[in-house]
């Protein structure tokens, strides 16, 4: 582990310091919400942002995303905001954790209220891993924090396209992270938002399966315009990661769950 962190993050008997493998680590508590695999694609998806770009990450959980992207680029100015309470209180302990306080801050907060917190056309780029599943899609967990992260009870993709458009300056960019089988909706809903899709990419979990997971980049205001890019395949055998997969884990992977 590492030393001289702030006792304002001492650890908890259910919380435990899982190594990023980049420098950084992330409190994750046994009974609440764990970081995936999307998340770490979106991260990597997300890495060109820029040093004086100001981002914000919507629906942001424990803190993974700024996290690891705090260790992907040179971004100085992140915010993360999450609605949970539990949530929030992991993601600002991770931050401190980290010192990441001068990077990023963390605030409680409803995604819909956004536009009123931050004002508009506050940010160059706002990042996205929301609950994917509405109605009876999946089986529900009974873990309120795991159900909320993965199914539209508090937010739907509408109040996420709708607040990304109010919170980015023309030209600023919306990543996303969600699934295939809504990609018709989302296309629809980016664009009556003015979020004009640029870059997308389908991620495999093997080779001759369906995708599992679609990678955005959306432009406020941009030219109906886009790339379609090579897929991602997660595995080359079922366990074992491919050399992309490795390398944008940087060939020593977290463990997220799947």
């Amino acid at each position: 582990m590492t030393e001289n962190r702030n006792d304002a993050a001492a650890l908890l008997p259910d919380e435990q310091a899982d190594d990023l493998q980049n420098g950084y680590y992330l409190i994750q508590s046994k009974n609440s919400f764990r970081f995936g695999a999307d998340a770490v694609l979106l991260a990597d998806y997300a890495r060109n942002v820029r040093e004086n770009d100001r981002l914000i990450d919507l629906c942001c959980g424990n803190g993974i995303v700024p996290i690891l992207l705090a260790a992907k680029t040179p971004c100085r100015d992140m915010t993360g905001l999450e609605i949970q309470e539990e949530s929030t209180r992991l993601a600002k302990k991770s931050v401190a954790y980290n010192h990441l306080d001068d990077r990023i801050r963390i605030i409680r907060g409803d995604v819909k209220d956004a536009p009123a917190i931050f004002g508009a056309s506050s940010f160059d780029a706002v990042t996205c891993n929301p609950p994917y599943m509405i109605g009876n899609h999946g089986l529900k967990n009974p873990n309120e924090s795991v159900a909320v992260a993965r199914h539209e009870i508090l937010c739907t993709f509408d109040d996420i396209a709708k607040t990304a458009s109010a919170l980015l300056n023309t030209h600023g960019k919306l990543f996303l992270v969600h699934r295939p089988f809504r990609l018709a909706e989302l296309f629809t809903t980016l664009i009556r938002y003015r979020l004009e899709p640029k870059r997308m990419r389908l991620v495999f979990p093997l080779v001759d399966r369906e995708p599992n997971m679609v990678l955005i980049e959306a432009a406020k205001g941009g030219n109906p315009r886009l790339k379609v890019e090579p897929p991602l395949i997660m595995y080359r055998a079922p366990g074992v990661y491919s050399d992309e997969i490795e390398t944008i884990y940087g060939r020593r992977p977290p463990c997220p769950e799947s």
